[in-house]
């Protein structure tokens, strides 16, 4: 197994770790421009609004929803199969999702609102499939030591392509859709960005034809139907490895917190500082930037390893900021305002990138090489949920602020204190 390790190319060298870099940072431009849209829409804004009341948390839990129905059967193909046909596979199957988007634009007047949420829970069952051989190639393509490193990369570009992708989302939505015009007149006009999407969507196949053959990690796996949910085999390694576990629920809060805070930004940026689709978009992409900012800087100061410190700075730090954001005078003025906002939420995805990647890099080494993939999409099923609950948790602090008539940017202290427990308590372990 050394002499293995010893003959793969060093990270910045590897071809096939820049391909999959490159496969993974189109498709998230993808995913993240037309979720961004869907929630943009969601926002009443103007007589052209598709609804009277919030409702982004429909197409947070649409979009969820595949992650906890697929990710355990998704995480069973990834571990019984070589990892790199199903990346390909993945990928050809988002050109023809995308296809459906542009339909589903051109055909607004007709499906209406649901037939965009149907091409939203078919690009989540995609992602749902993609993701476990995605991150569980990395310890089987790279150098252990290389880890760390790689995942900020990753990382870094996956958010990258949020911010592009989500400000892309906010430049069509101002350009095409006008918030005083009913939006059957005006959908239609969106099959310019959909086809920009049906082209970085070949591009990122063509990508994902570098990523280097694996063998499989167990091919004499057999399907068992408790792989829908969660294998005894993982359920057996989480009761025998806590860290692992207080790990994997960390990530679901951490998720869960985050799911709430693309919403609290939109809701922020269009109701209370009235900025648009561009500007909002461009709040919910800024924070994209710290985080690739934070997981390249916690990348390095992890050394190859998951470093607890680097846990509690991030945890903390997003407590602080939340309560930041969340601070507004009499009269629901905002005390940062949009330029005071943009800046808190850049160091706010510095905090979180702190946060996420030591506690990811403990994810991906602990389980046996056998159960990789498997446990990968345990983290991506739990995390997913939380991100689905996300929806459900924000309805409900939707409808406290509207009941207590407080400004939109209280949903942020309510973030906070969510996130306390995991500040307060969790640590990561020493050795990890």
């Amino acid at each position: 197994m050394s002499e293995h390790k010893d003959l793969r190319p060093r990270l910045y060298a590897d071809t096939a770790f820049w391909g999959m870099t490159a496969t993974q940072l189109f498709g998230a431009f993808n995913d993240n421009l037309f979720k961004q849209l869907m929630l943009l829409l969601a926002v009443p804004v103007g007589v052209g609004s598709v609804f009277e009341q919030d409702q982004q948390g429909l197409g947070t839990i649409v979009f969820s929803l595949p992650f906890v129905l697929f990710s355990g059967y998704a995480g069973f193909l990834a571990d019984r199969f070589s990892k790199q046909p199903i990346i390909v596979l993945a990928k050809v199957v988002e050109i023809g999702v995308m296809l459906l988007g542009l339909g589903a634009f051109l055909c607004y007047a007709q499906t209406g609102y649901t037939g965009l949420l149907v091409v939203l829970f078919l690009m989540g069952t995609q992602s749902a499939f993609f993701g476990p051989p995605k991150y569980g190639i990395l310890p089987e393509m790279l150098r252990t030591e290389d880890l760390p490193r790689a995942n900020g990369i990753l990382v870094m570009t996956t958010f990258l392509a949020i911010i592009f992708g989500t400000a892309a989302a906010g430049l069509l939505g101002d350009a095409f859709l006008d918030p005083d015009t009913p939006l059957e007149l005006t959908a239609h006009r969106m099959w310019i960005g959909s086809a920009f999407c049906i082209g970085i969507a070949v591009v990122g196949t063509v990508t994902s034809l570098l990523v280097r053959w694996v063998p499989p990690a167990q091919a004499d796996l057999r399907f068992r139907w408790s792989a829908l949910t969660m294998p005894p085999e993982s359920r057996r390694v989480l009761r025998q490895d806590p860290p692992l576990l207080m790990a994997i629920l960390a990530t679901c809060v951490f998720w869960l917190v985050s799911g709430v805070a693309i919403q609290a930004i939109n809701s922020l940026g269009l109701v209370q500082l009235g900025v648009g689709k561009l500007k909002t978009s461009i709040m919910t992409a800024i924070i994209g930037l710290g985080i690739a900012l934070g997981a390249v800087l916690a990348g390095k100061m992890c050394r190859g390893r998951a470093n607890p410190r680097v846990v509690k700075i991030g945890a903390w730090g997003l407590v602080l900021l939340f309560v930041l954001l969340a601070l507004s005078r009499p009269g629901g003025v905002h005390v940062l305002g949009y330029a005071g906002s943009l800046v808190a939420l850049v160091l706010t995805g510095i905090a979180a990138g702190f946060f996420a990647i030591p506690v990811q890099v403990l994810i991906q080494a602990r389980p046996p090489d056998g159960l990789k993939g498997r446990m990968i999409a345990v983290m991506n099923q739990t995390n997913f949920f939380a991100i689905m609950m996300s929806g459900f948790v924000y309805y409900g602090f939707d409808w406290i602020v509207e009941g207590m008539g407080w400004p939109r940017s209280a949903i942020f202290a309510m973030m906070a204190v969510l996130l306390l427990p995991v500040a307060a308590c969790y640590r990561l372990p020493d050795e990890a």
